[in-house]
Formats: structure tokens, sequence, C-alpha cells
């Protein structure tokens, strides 16, 4: 581990001098390249700068345990190895948690797709309440959440929203949300009192860069139509609301949360290449990891991730059997406990992995 601590500091210094040159600084997005791989190192150098540390005066109490006669001495050497030994053991995993490989997507930003599945118009209320818990969430952190396009549901909510989301690790602590969440709660339009079960998907998708998606505009229609508000009715009586085809793959997206055509183009080509992105992704990952299979899922949107009771105010996380009971706290944003447990598991499995691909 020492070897591999090592090779990441001289990186470290070599990114810390790059970032300095002018010729750097000029390139933004090379310069926003570095400056990103310089966070990442950096919290990784900080650690192996403590357990460099660490080391020394375990190896210094050691020696004076060798070497002193004095029994007081020796007593408080003794003392400070049995404090500073299982320090070592505990920041020793730190580090292999830092070492971890991540998915290079965590630090993107993404396009959220929220839609209204099975349960009718409670469905459609269902996902307006996902919708404002993740606009919850994002406001925590600091996020910038911007509407692409949406569909009202007749008695409130969505039948589907699409989001464009913002700002750090959006794509690493969102990802774990893909998926179909269910709710179980009385709707407003039940008379009986009875509880219903109706769901919502979730699409996760990172956003792609320029140089990994290039789509050839020859093959993408571009239809232009007014927008409409709720119930159908026209808010825009000039063209500006913009619907791309992307022929070879299928994939329709549109947007007309603008008034202006050419900025209704622009949000709805960038979630047009999020989603041939995930389409390559999906490809990509299948063939390199066809037997992987974590407690996590695949976060395909077929799988039932979640579950919000209602009349016992508990959410269930089926991936990993993580239980709350708190859920007005959580539809209003609180969804931190969950990802974290999520990201626990899933660095276990990926650390798992790399030991076994180490051994192999």
């Amino acid at each position: 581990m020492i070897e591999k601590l090592e090779e990441i500091k001289l990186r470290f210094d070599e990114v810390a001098h790059l970032i300095t040159q002018p010729e750097q600084m000029a390139d933004m997005k090379q310069y926003a390249k570095l400056n990103k791989e310089y966070k990442e190192l950096d919290r990784i150098v900080v650690q192996y700068k403590l357990y460099k540390d660490l080391l020394g005066n375990i190896e210094s109490a050691k020696e004076l345990l060798r070497t002193e006669k004095d029994p007081d001495f020796r007593e408080m050497a003794k003392a400070e190895l049995e404090t500073l030994e299982p320090q070592q053991s505990q920041m020793e995993d730190a580090i292999r948690n830092l070492l971890i490989p991540k998915d290079p997507n965590d630090s993107k930003d993404i396009i959220l797709e929220i839609r209204a599945g099975t349960g009718g118009e409670e469905a459609a209320i269902f996902a307006g309440d996902l919708f404002r818990m993740y606009q919850r969430f994002a406001e925590k952190k600091g996020w910038k959440m911007e509407t692409i396009d949406y569909m009202d549901g007749a008695s409130g909510g969505y039948k589907e929203i699409v989001l464009a989301v913002a700002g750090e690790d959006v794509y690493g602590m969102l990802k774990y949300e893909a998926g179909v969440h269910r709710v179980q709660r009385v709707p407003a339009t039940e008379t009986q009192g009875r509880v219903h079960t109706s769901a919502a998907s979730v699409a996760v998708l990172p956003e792609a860069d320029d140089v990994e998606v290039q789509i050839n505009m020859s093959d993408v229609r571009k239809d232009t139509f007014c927008s409409s508000g709720p119930g159908g009715q026209s808010v825009n009586t000039t063209y500006s609301a913009i619907r791309l085809t992307h022929i070879p793959t299928g994939v329709v997206v549109q947007c007309q949360d603008e008034k202006s055509q050419i900025k209704n183009f622009e949000k709805a080509f960038k979630v047009l290449k999020a989603r041939i992105y995930e389409i390559e992704l999906a490809k990509h990952n299948e063939a390199i990891s066809a037997q992987r299979k974590t407690m996590v899922g695949s976060g395909d949107r077929s799988d039932k991730i979640r579950t919000y009771n209602y009349p016992q105010s508990r959410v269930t996380d089926h991936r990993i059997n993580y239980t709350t009971h708190n859920l007005p706290a959580v539809m209003d944003g609180s969804i931190e406990e969950f990802i974290e447990e999520l990201r626990l598991v899933d660095n276990a499995e990926r650390l798992k992995e790399g030991i076994a691909a180490k051994t192999t």
C-alpha cells in the first residue's frame, strides 16, 4: 500500500505543478480536469501524510522499548503503543476506502427523470412528491436544479418531469435513486379509506461530455411546436418548443420550458446526449461486468428499490433491507442515510472485487 501511496503522492505533486502553468490555465477544459484530479488526490495525500506520521510515532515508541532501561519511560512507550496501534488499523481501513476505484461518472451533473407508473392519478401525485423530495435534497446540498420538460397530472403532481441537476458529486450521490419507488397510502380520492399501492420510476443519467458522445446532426430530426401549460392550453403562440428524435436509436426528447427556441434546443440536446450515453454506458458495463451482482442492484428502472409506507411512517430500501420510521423527514429531502448506507455496501463490493482481482 505504501508503494501505491507514494505513486499517488508523486502524481499529486506533478498535478500541483501543472495547474500553475499558464498553458494549462489557458485551456479551460484541461484546467478543470486537472483541478478535479488535484482535489481527488489531495484527500488521499492528506491521509497518507497523517499515516506516515503515525507510523513514525509507532516506530519511535518501539525503539524506546528496545533501548530504554528506565521502567517509567518503558511504561510510557508501552502505553503509547497501545493507543497508536489500533489507530494504524483504522487509518489503513480509511485509506483503503479512499483507494477503491471510483465510478468515473460520480462527479458529473445529471439528468433526472421522474415518471408516474402504476396507480393512475395517485402515481402522478407520488411522482410530484418525489420531485419535491429531490428538490429539497438538492437545496440542502447547494445544487442547482433546472426543469427541462414536464407533463402535469390531472389531479396534481406529474405524469413525468425531466430535470437537470448540477453540483458537486451529483451523480455519485443520486445514482442509487434509479429504479422504481413504491408508495402505500390512502389516496385523497379514496372514499373507503383503503390503502393503495402506486409507483413512480426514477432515472438518473450522467451528463455526457462532447468527447464522450458524438452525435451526427444528420441523424437527428428536429420538430418545433407551441409549448403548452397545465390542461393543454397554449401558453406560447410561437413555435419555441423543441422535439428531437435520434433516428438510429429511436430516442425522443423534448423541451418547452423556455420561451426561446434556441434555449429549448440546448436543453433538449443535453438530455439527448445523456440518454444516448446511458445506452452506450449500459452496453459497456454489461460487456466488462456481466457477472457482477451487488446488493445495491443494477439500477435498472424495473428494479423495485424502495417503499414509502405512509400508515406506518416507514421507508424501506429493499436492496439493503434498510428501514427508517421517519417518513415525513425523508419526503422533506432527508435521504442522506439511505445514500450513505448504499455507498457503504457499494464500496465494500468494489473493495472485495479489487482484492479478488489481485489474487487471480
